[in-house]
């Protein structure tokens, strides 16, 4: 157990920005889905739509800190060769 004043606000810290990384990761996974499902499909207005909300939400999680400028950068350079090769 944290015994100082500042290890117990590290800790609580600790603990929503967990939370918080969590939950954009996860969201980050469910789009990534989406995202190959209507790729998979024949409709390219969905599969660039899901494209949009995919990196859209990689930026937003780049920004918080969640992922890495360059793993963002990779990820999004694959959706655009997934998508926009069709």
């Amino acid at each position: 157990m944290a015994n100082t004043k500042s290890a117990i606000k590290a800790a609580r810290k600790t603990t929503r920005l967990t939370a918080r990384n969590k939950a954009t990761k996860t969201r980050l996974k469910t789009l990534h889905k989406k995202l190959l499902a209507a790729t998979a499909g024949e409709d390219k207005e969905a599969a660039k739509a899901a494209a949009n909300a995919y990196t859209s939400a990689m930026d937003k999680a780049t920004k918080s800190g969640v992922v890495h400028k360059n793993a963002a950068s990779r990820a999004k350079s694959h959706v655009a060769k997934v998508v926009f090769a069709k």
